[in-house]
C-alpha cells in the first residue's frame, strides 16, 4: 500500500471494501481495490541529462486539493473537483494567467475526485470520478459564459481515476476503475448528439493514467501497474499502438502538450516524484526536462499560450501550489 499520506484520501474506500470482504484482512488490497495502488518495487529510472525550460511560481489556488481535473477555455484554466481537507469537492476555481489571479465559479453539482475533464467548443465536460464510496458514470457540463452546469448523458460504465482527451470535437474517456479492477475501455462522447459509443480498448486495463493529444492522436501515459506504458489511439482507424516507454514509470501524473511534444510531469513512483519528461511523437524519443519546485502526485495541468500550468496535487496532504513551465 502507499504511504500513510494516501490512507486519508482512500480510507473510506478501504473501509467499505473491507466490510464487503474483498480486502485483505491486513488492509485494503490493490487487487480488489485498484483505487489504492499496491506497494511496488522501485521502478528503474533511465538517467538523462535535464535540459530546457524554466519554472516559475504562480498565485496559489484558493482550495488545496488532489485528484482534481483541469480544463482550459479561452485562456482561462478551470480547476474542477478533487479531494480537499473535508473530502470530495464540488469546487470550481478559475485561474487567469494574464493577471495571475483566481476567481470562484459555480460549483459542480456532484462532489467527486478522480474525475476527468475535456473541453469541446468552449464547454467543459466533467466525467466520472468517485466520492470515496461510489464510482460515477456522471457527466456534467460547465458553460463559463453563463457560469452554469447542466447534466448530460452518462458514460456507459462508472469509472474513476480515468483520463480524457478531445479529438475532432469528440471527447474520449479512457481506462479507469470501478473498484473491481482497472479497465482498458474507451468511450467516445459526441456533445452534438449527447451520445456515447464504445471504441477499441487499450491493450491492458489502466487507471491513475494521464493523456494528451498531439496531431489528432490520443496518447495514454503511465498508470497503476502500467507505469512505463505509452499507447497511442488513432480515432480515424479506431486502433491502438504501443509507443516508446516513459523513462520514469509513474501513476497519478499530469500531462501537457506544447508545440507537438507531450510533457509527463510529476506523479507517484514509490513516493511523490519530481520528474518532467518530454515525448516527441515524430521521433518516438523521450528527453528529460527540468523538474518543478514541488514534488507531488494527483495533480492536474493546463496549457495556455505554450505554458504548462501545474496545479494542486498531494504530498503529505493536499496542495494548492501552482507552478508554470515554459518549455
Amino acid at each position: 500500500m502507499r504511504t500513510v499520506t494516501m490512507s486519508r484520501r482512500y480510507s473510506i474506500v478501504c473501509t467499505l471494501i473491507a466490510l464487503a470482504s474483498v480486502a485483505a484482512s491486513s488492509g485494503c488490497s490493490s487487487v480488489s481495490n485498484p483505487l489504492v495502488a499496491s506497494q511496488r518495487a522501485p521502478v528503474e529510472t533511465q538517467k538523462l541529462a535535464q535540459v530546457g525550460g524554466t519554472w516559475t511560481t504562480k498565485a496559489s489556488m484558493p482550495t488545496a486539493r488532489d485528484g482534481l481535473a483541469v480544463g482550459v477555455i479561452h485562456g482561462i484554466v478551470y480547476a474542477v473537483g478533487g479531494f480537499g481537507s473535508s473530502g470530495p469537492l464540488t469546487t470550481v476555481e478559475a485561474y487567469d494567467p494574464a493577471s495571475d489571479s483566481w476567481t470562484t465559479k459555480a460549483p459542480m453539482p456532484t462532489a467527486r475526485n478522480g474525475l476527468a475533464v475535456g473541453v469541446v467548443n468552449g464547454i467543459l465536460y466533467a466525467i466520472g470520478g468517485y466520492n470515496a464510496i461510489t464510482p460515477y458514470n456522471i457527466v456534467e457540463a460547465f458553460d463559463p459564459a453563463t457560469n452554469t452546469w447542466t447534466t448530460k448523458s452518462p458514460m456507459p460504465a462508472a469509472r474513476a481515476s480515468l483520463a480524457a482527451g478531445v479529438v475532432s470535437g469528440k471527447l474520449y474517456a479512457i481506462g479507469g476503475s470501478d473498484f473491481t479492477g482497472c479497465w482498458p475501455t474507451v468511450y467516445a462522447y459526441d456533445p452534438t448528439s449527447d451520445t456515447w459509443t464504445t471504441k477499441a480498448p487499450m491493450s491492458v486495463g489502466r487507471c491513475f493514467l494521464s493523456a494528451g493529444v498531439v496531431n489528432g492522436i490520443l496518447y495514454a501515459v503511465g498508470g497503476d501497474s502500467t507505469a512505463h506504458l505509452v499507447e497511442a489511439y488513432d480515432p480515424a482507424s479506431n486502433s491502438w499502438t504501443t509507443k516508446s516507454s516513459m523513462p520514469t514509470g509513474r501513476e497519478s501524473l499530469a500531462v501537457g502538450v506544447v508545440r507537438g511534444r507531450l510533457y509527463a510531469i510529476d506523479g507517484y513512483n514509490t513516493g511523490a516524484t519530481k520528474r518532467n519528461e518530454a515525448y516527441n511523437p515524430a521521433t518516438g524519443t523521450w528527453t528529460d526536462k527540468r523538474t518543478d519546485p514541488t514534488r507531488r502526485f494527483g495533480l492536474a495541468a493546463g496549457v495556455v499560450n505554450g505554458v504548462i500550468y501545474v496545479i494542486g496535487g498531494d504530498n503529505h496532504g493536499p496542495l494548492n501550489s501552482v507552478e508554470a513551465y515554459a518549455p
